[in-house]
This record gives structure tokens, sequence and C-alpha cells, in this order.
């Protein structure tokens, strides 16, 4: 298990969802992950990074752009954490000729299962995306468990990137339209399989994304006290911007300004 002493600070983010077509969302990220990023002994990305990924050799700019920041940080002595999302299950699937270094390793980073136990400042801590703890959406949880089968993934990756980036755009539209017309509870965490998740993992505190709704629970599941804590997602292209990180500094959580 991942035990992070409380002298070591951990940031923290998810959802960025970067995509060329939302450049100042980009750009905030980027920036604030530059001003926050030297103040930190780990930096933890929770999945969504990116908006649509089919594959590491289908990395653009701002892919690269990330992975320079990333790395960059890695070189001045941080230790950089990537947990796959929902829209980047892809990363670092193996490509059918190996012919690309994993995404992860570019950024000096190192992937993280999904969920991780870990702990944080003395605290037994479960860190996740969010989208397996969403139970209650069953078509989306028969897709997540197609796409992330090795059988899938190696048939996927075996055709051309251009029919992939065709299949994913449409993938994603059909995900976009039938968000629309699911109740909002429908795509929000399951509690009792937050609960399972917590109690298997022997875990007081729960931090994840994916759900775009970010709060603090807190409750108490028999003698245990239990805190969830959901990550912001990201998004400065529409009328109310929204991000932040999460700094964890001696034993607390920090939200700290995108620039």
């Amino acid at each position: 298990m991942l035990r992070i002493p409380r002298d070591e600070p951990v940031l923290l983010a998810s959802d960025m969802h970067l995509a060329p077509e939302a450049p100042r969302t980009a750009a905030r990220f980027l920036a604030a992950l530059r001003r926050h990023g030297p103040d930190a002994a780990h930096v933890v990305l929770l999945g969504d990074l990116f908006e649509l990924w089919v594959g590491d050799d289908g990395a653009d700019a701002l892919a690269e752009a990330l992975a320079g920041v990333l790395s960059g940080l890695a070189a001045g002595g941080a230790r950089v954490w990537l947990m796959r999302g929902n829209r980047d299950f892809l990363l670092d699937a193996p490509l059918p000729d190996g012919s690309v270094t994993p995404y992860s390793r570019r950024c000096g980073a190192t992937l993280l299962a999904d969920p991780t136990p870990i702990e944080l400042h003395g605290v037994p801590a479960l860190l996740a995306h969010g989208d397996a703890l969403c139970t209650d959406d069953l078509v989306y949880q028969q897709w997540r468990s197609t796409c992330r089968d090795p059988a899938w993934q190696r048939a996927f990756l075996a055709r051309p990137l251009a029919e992939r980036f065709a299949i994913g755009r449409a993938v994603r539209e059909t995900s976009e339209a039938g968000k629309r017309e699911k109740p909002g509870a429908l795509m929000d965490v399951n509690p009792a399989a937050v609960e399972g998740a917590m109690r298997e993992a022997g875990a007081r505190l729960l931090v994840h994304g994916h759900t775009h709704r970010p709060a603090v629970h807190r409750w108490v599941d028999g003698d245990a006290a239990r805190t969830r804590l959901v990550l912001t997602d990201w998004d400065e292209e529409g009328d109310t911007a929204r991000g932040a990180m999460l700094l964890w500094r001696d034993g607390e959580p920090v939200a700290l300004p995108p620039a």
C-alpha cells in the first residue's frame, strides 16, 4: 500500500477533459498545474484527463504539453500518479506493435489501479475515478465492462488511428445524448457501492471525481466515521467557469484557485 506521510503535500485533480475544442480549459488547467505542482510532493490526477483517448499513439499537442509539465514536476522530485477515467480508459493500453512509449512513462508518472487504497497523512483512504461506483446505471456498467476487456482493447487498438478517432467521437456523441435522457440520480454514485468499497478497503476517506458534483459527504457507518470527497470537473468554455485543485497539506484538504 502507498503510504504518504504528513509532511508530503498531495495535489489532487480530476476530470479536466482536455481537448483542442476547449482551449481555455486546457490553458487554465496547465497554468494551475505549473503554479501549484511545485508545492506538492505528490501530484495525483484521478482520470478523465482527456475528453477522448483512442490509444497512446493518438496523443496530440495538448497531451504532449501535459506530459511536458508532469515530467518536469517529476524531474523536480514530485511523484506523479495517473488514473484512468471513463474517457481515457485506454491510457497505457498496449498497442499491437508496441511502437509507442506508454503515456504515463512520457509523463514521468505511475499508473494507479482504480480503485487504489492508500494511507493519506495517517488516514486509511481510497482513491477512485468514481464511475465504477455508479452502479445504478446498468447500461453504462455493461459498456464499462466491455471496453475494459483486454480482448476488446486489443481488437480496437488494431484498427487504424483515424478509424479509432471516428469511432471514439461517435461513442462520445452517443454518450452525451444519452446523458440528457437519464435521471440525474442514475449518474451519481450508489451509496451501497460506496460503503461496500470503503469497507472492503478499510478506508475512512474516499476521494473521487467523475460525477461533476463536487462536495464533501460525511456519515457514520456503524462505528466508523466516513468521508467522501468529490473533486470538481474543469470547464472554462461556458458562462460559468469551473475548476479547482485540492492540496492535501498537514492532514487537511485545501482548495486551490486555478490561477
